[in-house]
């Protein structure tokens, strides 16, 4: 008997064959497409190291997050390879990290990969790409500040850890799910992206970062500039920039445990320099049965009384706020006012001993 040439996509007479091609074609599909993944990430870095002898030092730096140290090594500013033209970089790598599987390390090349970056701290760069706008359906120009958790210590690149709020972020999705290893993004820095300099003169240092009620945003949102002055403040490096800096606390909102941006490397840091570093997370969200015994609610009156150090230190002291409108709205006011209010106010904290970033 002859069987139909097409008889094997009648899916009411042969059903089984037909599940067995979609698997064999599914399959072929993920080999292909994991294939031209890592074929773009060779070939981004094959392409530098071809044209501008990249330092090997680049791929040194771990990607891992629960692998990477502390490290201090400060510079003044003004030496920072972007100025203030936009400059188109290389997107290097791209993997994810954590459990939430929303959260990604992307690796960047430099415009001179033989130099590291030379981002002084506390600072931040701006990222800018031209993306569709969803109600007007035209390009757009989107550009929005981040702040790279890697250190002048690494040549030839640099890293960010971005989270990827999905429709409610924007530039995070497009870094995070469509820019792709091998493709450009510019990048610029500008002096109003300096913030606080270090080495912190502070003997008691607290940070509050993440989630808090009414935020639109999930968890991690903050966390990067805290991860670049733990950097300066627990990191080994010269004698000359070391903080004077005894104990720092993090105050750390997320939904659950496995939405904790960075929090491979920040478990690490404290039980590296226990004595040094305290990290408290406060998650919102957690599931009641679950075997977190932390702390639980989100970052309020009590939960800073508790764990951070106290007003009446003075000069002693200095508080970290980072985060979306709204959590500057509850802490500490407005972000581009100096007066102290919101739950630090209350609490008596001045103008100099909060910095709003």
């Amino acid at each position: 008997m002859v069987l139909n040439r097409l008889c094997c996509f009648n899916p009411p007479t042969y059903p089984v064959l037909k599940s067995l091609l979609i698997v064999v074609m599914l399959s072929r599909l993920t080999s292909a497409a994991k294939s031209l993944d890592q074929f773009r990430r060779t070939a981004a870095k094959t392409l530098i190291t071809k044209k501008e002898k990249l330092s090997t030092k680049m791929t040194a730096y771990p990607m891992d997050l629960s692998d990477r140290p502390a490290v201090c090594n400060l510079v003044p500013a003004g030496q920072c390879q972007f100025n203030t033209t936009f400059q188109s970089v290389t997107l290097l790598d791209r993997i994810p990290c954590g459990e939430g599987g929303t959260s990604f390390i992307l690796r960047f090349g430099l415009p001179d990969v033989t130099k590291p970056m030379g981002l002084t701290t506390c600072a931040c760069i701006l990222a800018s790409a031209k993306l569709m706008d969803r109600e007007k359906c035209e390009l757009v120009e989107v550009t929005r500040p981040y702040t790279p958790i890697s250190t002048n210590d690494q040549v030839g690149c640099f890293d960010l850890l971005v989270k990827d709020y999905g429709e409610n972020g924007y530039l995070s999705k497009y870094l995070c799910e469509d820019l792709l290893i091998g493709g450009e993004i510019q990048f610029k820095h500008i002096d109003f992206n300096i913030k606080i300099p270090a080495p912190f003169t502070q003997k008691k240092i607290g940070m509050i970062a993440g989630l808090i009620p009414g935020s639109i945003l999930a968890s991690g949102t903050g966390i990067t500039p805290m991860i670049q002055a733990l950097h300066a403040i627990l990191g080994d490096g010269p004698s000359d920039q070391k903080s004077a800096t005894e104990e720092v606390t993090l105050l750390y909102g997320s939904r659950n445990k496995s939405d904790i941006l960075g929090g491979d490397m920040l478990r690490k840091w404290a039980s590296m320099f226990n004595e040094k570093f305290k990290h408290i997370d406060v998650l919102s969200h957690e599931a009641a049965d679950s075997d977190y015994n932390g702390e639980r609610g989100f970052i309020d009156k009590a939960k800073i009384e508790k764990y951070l150090p106290p007003a009446s230190l003075g000069s002693d002291v200095i508080i970290f706020v980072c985060g979306p409108p709204v959590m500057y709205q509850l802490l500490c006011g407005p972000r581009n006012e100096k007066e102290v209010t919101g739950i630090l106010g209350e609490l008596g904290y001045s103008s100099s001993q909060v910095f709003k970033f």
